[in-house]
């Protein structure tokens, strides 16, 4: 097998199947406390669900970015990263993390103004309280097809 010559083309033969993931991703959820862990793989799934749902996302890439996981719509190019991380300066915390060079969490913060942000790069969530689903679930599909869409509009 010949070797990818650039970094963008090692890149693409390190793309995962939907749903899978490598051993160092693995080992950041082990590594999460719990009860963030379970609320973390639980929006991981949602990530995942919703990119299945979403109509021109295609399947995702699941990397680490930073050290966080991280979706990219690598095969299709339509949206924008999707990054998750616990909070360490709020116990239970966790969030979901969007290029802040985007609009995405102003347009979130417009439709969803109960959800909580951090500036404007994240939605807030804590692990012992409900989670919000289906503004989630736009949301997530809002940053999956953000590409898309501006090359359309």
């Amino acid at each position: 097998m010949k070797k990818p010559t650039s970094k963008t083309a090692a890149k693409r033969s390190a793309k995962k199947p939907e749903g899978g993931a490598d051993r160092a991703i693995e080992a950041v959820f082990e590594a999460y406390p719990q009860p963030v862990k379970s609320s973390l793989l639980a929006l991981r799934r949602l990530i995942f669900d919703t990119a299945k749902t979403t109509k021109g996302v295609g399947a995702l890439e699941e990397a680490l970015k930073w050290g966080q996981p991280s979706y990219l719509t690598t095969e299709s190019k339509s949206g924008s990263t999707i990054r998750i991380d616990h909070v360490k300066a709020e116990a239970g915390g966790y969030a979901l993390y969007f290029h802040c060079q985007t609009d995405l969490v102003e347009t979130f913060r417009e439709r969803y103004p109960e959800l909580r942000y951090g500036g404007n790069r994240s939605i807030l969530l804590d692990a012992g309280e409900k989670v919000p689903k289906a503004a989630l679930r736009h949301c997530i599909a809002l940053a999956l097809t953000y590409h898309a869409r501006k090359k359309a509009g």
